[in-house]
């Protein structure tokens, strides 16, 4: 059985990883600023402006959590749940353009025309604090999906994953710690050698790192908008409790699609008895139905239509 309280648990987990990314994103993004107009260090702007990204999509993704709980109506009769995976390409896009391609803007022209850093020992500092705060937001959102990635390695845990948001989170907060890497090793070699270029190299790292990660986030956002089945754990789930219910012969086929990151819409045809009556046939829809919501609570929308199999002749 899929335990019921895991899709409630992942939602609030979810919430608690967008808040605590969100306060640290609005407290680097200001360090990061003020260290940037003191410094005049490139790098140190392309990661303010990459805060200011950041903390941008982690409104959205709230936005779009608030959004997805709307009640179903007569135009949307299967509800909002989907505006979670929309938001979440926002996301990527703003990642790609405001984050990836300004960051990559700025080292071309940093590198074209290189100059000193001033006080680097305060861009040094700001990079440091601003590394403690990326690594406890990344912290708790790692212990968030820890609780329902299970075995799965992180790369399988981000695509068949069908909760947006810690992904997002996951992504942005990993590529904010190397991002910060690169900006550290390049303050530190321009100090070294006195030449700003490797200042302009960081920032131009840093938007690439940014453009790479914003495209991995929109191709499987994309996916899921497209609308992505249950995991293979639950489409077994659901077959096991089908061929569980009294007068359910076999599965003939089964299809399933996710809604939203905690409702799925199955719809099955199922063989029975070629002499069932009606009052037997809706009995053994109704156990059916029943027996597969206990399985996968997430199964909210419930199509079964009950059928003669016949075998394909040799």
């Amino acid at each position: 059985m899929i335990k019921s309280g895991k899709g409630a648990m992942a939602s609030e987990g979810s919430t608690r990883a967008v808040l605590t990314a969100l306060s640290a994103n609005l407290a680097i993004g200001v360090a990061k600023f003020v260290a940037a107009a003191i410094t005049g260090s490139a790098s140190m702007l392309a990661e303010g402006v990459h805060s200011v990204a950041d903390s941008a999509n982690q409104v959205l993704l709230l936005i779009g959590g608030r959004r997805a709980k709307r009640p179903a109506s007569v135009l949307h009769p299967f509800g909002y749940a989907r505006e979670r995976y929309v938001y979440a390409f926002l996301v990527a896009i703003i990642l790609f353009s405001l984050g990836g391609l300004y960051a990559v803007y700025e080292g071309y022209h940093k590198i074209k025309d290189p100059h000193p850093l001033e006080s680097p020992l305060v861009a040094v500092i700001v990079l440091v604090f601003a590394a403690a705060l990326e690594g406890y937001a990344l912290r708790t959102a790692v212990g968030e999906a820890n609780r329902t990635r299970g075995k799965r390695d992180w790369l399988a845990f981000i695509r068949r994953t069908r909760n947006p948001e810690l992904p997002v989170i996951l992504l942005e907060d990993s590529g904010a710690l190397f991002g910060l890497l690169f900006a550290l090793v390049g303050v530190g070699l321009s100090v070294l050698t006195g030449n700003g270029v490797y200042d302009g190299i960081a920032t131009l790292c840093i938007g690439l790192l940014l453009v790479f990660v914003a495209v991995l986030l929109a191709t499987e956002t994309k996916s899921l908008i497209i609308g992505e089945s249950a995991v293979p754990e639950q489409v077994a789930a659901i077959e096991s409790a089908l061929l569980a219910s009294p007068g359910v012969d076999r599965v003939i086929h089964l299809r399933t699609m996710h809604l939203g990151p905690d409702e799925l819409l199955l719809a099955a045809k199922i063989a029975i008895g070629a002499h069932d009556e009606g009052r037997e046939i809706a009995a053994t829809i109704d156990d059916a139905e029943a027996r597969v919501r206990t399985a996968v609570p997430s199964a909210k929308v419930i199509y079964l239509e009950p059928d003669i199999y016949h075998p394909d002749p040799v």
